[in-house]
């Protein structure tokens, strides 16, 4: 698994320990624990989190194309999506899907 570095970038003059915490431990120690849930399955329970929480920013299309690169195909995100619009709400699914669709088939920009 390639190094996450979003953390330095973006924070790491200003919130040096948080983009740490951000980069080295949920990134390099949380995520990279592959024997206990492939990428693809980590993926899929941050999407639903994300989604569920509200989070439609930059956060949650961050993750529906690194669950992409993790081997989420389109179906499945489709799938998945579907079914969080009935627990997370029917909005929520909708910007997920605007996203979703971006990253996917490069519409809707």
């Amino acid at each position: 698994m390639k190094k996450v570095t979003s953390g330095q970038e973006a924070l790491g003059d200003f919130a040096p320990q948080f983009a740490s915490l951000n980069d080295d431990v949920l990134f390099g120690e949380v995520w990279s624990k592959e024997d206990e849930l492939s990428p693809k399955e980590r993926s899929l329970i941050t999407i639903a989190a994300l989604l569920g929480s509200g989070i439609l920013d930059s956060s949650l299309k961050y993750h529906i194309q690194k669950g992409k690169e993790n081997g989420i195909n389109e179906k499945e995100m489709v799938a998945c999506l579907t079914q969080l619009g009935f627990y997370a709400g029917w909005p929520k699914a909708w910007a997920a899907f605007r996203m979703a669709k971006e990253i996917y088939r490069g519409e809707g920009k």
